[in-house]
């Protein structure tokens, strides 16, 4: 079947509004790249010195782009220092103003954030490609519906962390809502694992499955590569 030219439409333009988010995590993981191997000096681990205009980083990444609301960088604990910050994490707060966001750290501890197990992590760093995890509740942050964006990053030729971004999902309806609301039927945006990140109608709802291989269904894969993108249709 060929599609109508709304939904050809509408896939271009979730295609361009995410490859721009896409472009913007690659450029933050290739800063963070950059500036960890200037301020190792040889070292073989990261310490304090060499998180120095980490933070600048993610503050400028925040401020560019408004859309995200929480930026930063996590290292995989093995080029850790003893002791040392194993991640640096900014949040945009609800009056705007930008601030770090603190996770507990302490293995045991009932709120003990293992991220190197989350798919944004561990995805990232067993592929070396950009991913996608979500949507998904962050209980340890926001407590709402978000995305997160992430790209790995290498120091001397060696995997070291991840940076990337957190987007709401109610910032993101303002910007893809009426992109999906453009097509004539009911159409979602789906992730990888088939489950909806964001649909024009109730019959599409935010973490719902999709089914596959419904004769009423039909499916355009986004073109941003390693995402696994696809908007989904009503025929």
């Amino acid at each position: 079947m060929i599609p109508d030219t709304e939904v050809v439409h509408s896939a271009q333009s979730l295609t361009s509004w995410i490859g721009g988010v896409s472009t913007g995590i690659k450029e933050l993981s290739a800063n963070v790249a950059s500036l960890l191997e200037r301020n190792l000096l040889g070292k073989a681990k990261v310490d304090k010195a060499a998180l120095a205009g980490l933070d600048k980083l993610s503050q400028e990444f925040l401020a560019k782009n408004t859309y995200a609301v929480g930026a930063g960088t996590f290292f995989a604990h093995e080029f850790v220092e003893h002791g040392g910050q194993a991640l640096e994490w900014w949040s945009r707060r609800e009056s705007g103003a930008i601030g770090r966001l603190d996770f507990d750290q302490t293995p045991g501890s009932s709120r003990y954030y293992d991220y190197e197990k989350l798919p944004f992590f561990s995805t990232a760093a067993a592929t070396g490609e950009q991913t996608l995890w979500g949507p998904y509740i962050d209980y340890l942050g926001f407590e709402d519906y978000i995305l997160t964006f992430t790209a790995p990053f290498s120091v001397h030729g060696h995997f070291t962390g991840v940076a990337g971004c957190d987007i709401r999902l109610k910032d993101l309806e303002p910007r893809l809502m009426p992109i999906l609301r453009a097509i004539p039927g009911d159409a979602a945006l789906v992730n990888a694992s088939n489950r909806v990140i964001l649909g024009n109608s109730g019959r599409y709802l935010v973490g719902d499955r999709i089914k596959t291989g419904s004769s009423v269904q039909d499916r355009i894969a986004l073109d941003v590569p390693h995402l696994g993108l696809s908007l989904i249709y009503t025929a």
